[in-house]
Order: C-alpha cells, then structure tokens, then sequence
C-alpha cells in the first residue's frame, strides 16, 4: 500500500524546493516564476522509522526494507484556479488523485521571491486555497444533484439515497466551509458516497506545512505561529519546516547533516516530521517482520485484522490463515530478541479477529 500526498500550494511559496528534498534529488525545477511545475512531479519517499533499524541490528538482519509513502509535486494554484485561471482544471483534477494535502504555507519574507498576492500571509493564502477547492466540489455536487433529482422523482431507490446524500453535503459547501470539518457530524453512509463516488477535493485531510526561513529556526515566527493556530482551531495537524535549509542539505554526510542541523538547534529534519505526519495523517501504521535474513517494515491502515495484515506479504499467508505471533516493540527491545522473547513467554499467539498494532512485531502461521 503506498498511499499519495499531494504537496498544494499557491506559486512560490517552497512547494518544490520542498519535494527536491523530499526526493534527495533535484527532479522538480524551483523557479521564481508562477506555474513552474506543470505536469505533477511524483516520488516515493522512506518513512523513517527508528524502530526498523533497531530491530534489523538486533536480529542481524543482513537486510533492511523500509515502508514508503508518495508525494506528488502539484503546480501552484491560483485565486479562481476553479474557474480556469492560471492551470487551475488542470491542477485542481491532480489534487482529485491524492489521499491528503499537504498544504505549504510561505512564512518568510523576502524581497527577491514574489508572491502573487502581493504580500506573505500564511492563513489568506489557506484560505485563498481552500475556496478554490470548495468552488470546485460544489461545481462537482451540483452536476451531481442535475443528474440524480430526475431518477429521484421517478423513484429510483439508490438516486433518493444520492439525492439525500447531496443534500447534506451541498450547504456545506455552499457555506463555503471545507468538507473536512464536518466528517465527524456527517452521517458515515454519506461520506464514504462522496469519497467513493465524488472524490471532493476538501473531504481529503490535510497537514498544515509553515515554511521559514532559516533565520526563524528552530521556533518559528509570527507569521509560523498563526499557521499553528490556524491548524489547531480546524483539527488538523501542522509542521514546522525550512525548505531551503532541507535542499541543502541533500548530499551531506549524515554526520555533517547532523552538524548542520545542531548548528541550528534542530534534532531532526523538519522533513522527517512532515513524512511521518503525513503517514499518520493517513490512518497507517507499521508492523514488522524480522529474522536473520530480513527484517522488513509492512503498512496497512490503522485497524486493520491480522489475516489482512498476512495477505501484505503475499496472497497464501492470508488464505490459509491460522494464527500470528506477536510481540510488541517495547517488549521485544527490552529482552533483546524474538528468540528471548519467546522463551520468556512474551510472544502471544492472535487469532484472526486480531486488530495489528502500531510497532508489533509479527510471525504469521498459515497453511495453503
């Protein structure tokens, strides 16, 4: 399962300097000029993930496969992108692909970048880009209801559920509110219709990017701060990252990128915390398969039973299902090895009503 983000913002603001370091490659051409990136850029990106390498060190795994997540590079949207300004069809259909948004926010003044608004402010342009997004959803909603109201009224069973459906979604959107703040108040049958049949834009979560300078390392600025709060009152989360200081960091040493990062305060990348974000933001979790040959990091969604979490690793495991045995990360860091840990009576046998979790470290048994 690779799940996509889509990295949205208005022209100029760090979207592609961001996913030159996202990539560790210089693949996205950063240019000071609105409508540099056309054609989406995508790339599959390493969830870092501690626990792998710790488990691969402890078993002497003679190799280490990580989990990744995908990031597309979408060109920058403009006011009235939803009625073809700039690309906006064009870009707004790629935002349609993507599971979650990404939505880089510039939060550092200078001169030298223009912005198309004329000034940097971080909520307006949100703002800038969520009406588009919700002028798009409400163009989509509405060609909707054209289609079903006539099948509606002459009683056609599945048309009155879309129709009822629509109704709830419509004024919402009508009164230019995102789609996202509402699924929770929203009836389960009626979103999952919108994310399955419509694919709305402003349905799909977002992670709130505050892009500074490297001045305003490693705490931000005012204009980083309102993006925080901004993010808080909606529910979603926020990161604090400086693009520019990220591509440079490409091609260091990792002692030197350490260096380089302790120089400005920071323990971690601003990247790592946007990637593992993103992965949450998604509903995924990592379980693990290790041994001496390989120790190897699997993604599913969060809830996800056991004999769905085999079929990952391949078809038979899930079809002849008979049990798991797990064992938790703590436990298993604690005691040092599965081989300890089994003879210390940690490993627990799961049948198949067995929801995985986040960091187990899992022997499925099946039979085929």
């Amino acid at each position: 399962m690779t799940l996509s983000v889509g990295i949205v913002g208005l022209p100029n603001v760090g979207k592609s300097t961001l996913f030159n370091a996202l990539l560790q490659s210089a693949k996205a051409t950063a240019a000071n000029y609105p409508f540099c990136t056309i054609e989406p850029n995508v790339g599959t990106v390493e969830v870092p993930d501690q626990r792998l390498h710790r488990i691969a060190k402890l078993e002497r795994s003679r190799r280490v496969v990580p989990t990744f997540i995908e990031f597309v590079d979408i060109a920058g949207l403009v006011r009235n992108a939803s009625k073809g300004e700039g690309l906006g069809n064009q870009f707004l259909s790629h935002i349609r692909e993507v599971d979650a948004i990404a939505m880089v926010l510039r939060c550092f003044e200078d001169p030298q970048v223009v912005h198309v608004e004329g000034s940097v402010d971080p909520v307006r342009d949100a703002q800038i880009i969520d009406l588009e997004l919700i002028a798009k959803d409400l163009e989509t909603v509405e060609k909707r209801v054209g289609k079903v109201e006539k099948q509606a009224r002459l009683g056609e069973k599945k048309a009155k559920e879309e129709l009822e459906a629509l109704s709830l979604i419509k004024p919402i959107l009508e009164n230019m509110e995102p789609l996202r703040k509402h699924v929770g108040k929203l009836p389960a049958e009626a979103v999952n219709y919108a994310r399955k049949n419509l694919f709305l834009l402003t349905l799909k979560p977002v992670v709130y990017v505050a892009n500074v300078g490297e001045k305003d390392l490693p705490a931000g600025n005012l204009l980083s701060q309102r993006v925080f709060s901004y993010a808080q009152e909606e529910g979603f989360p926020a990161v604090l990252v400086c693009a520019k200081l990220e591509e440079e960091l490409i091609g260091l040493e990792e002692h030197e990128r350490e260096e380089v990062l302790n120089s400005y305060g920071l323990s971690e990348t601003g990247l790592n915390r946007l990637i593992r974000q993103a992965y949450e933001l998604l509903g995924l979790i990592t379980f693990f398969t290790a041994g001496e040959k390989e120790t190897r990091a699997w993604t599913v969604k969060r809830g996800t039973k056991a004999p769905q979490a085999a079929g990952k690793i391949h078809s038979d495991f899930e079809r002849g299902f008979i049990a798991a045995e797990v064992i938790n990360y703590e436990d298993y860091v604690r005691v040092g090895s599965l081989l300890r840990a089994k003879e210390l009576g940690l490993v627990r046998l799961e049948g198949k009503d067995y929801e995985v979790k986040d960091g187990d470290i899992v022997y499925f048994r099946f039979n085929v």
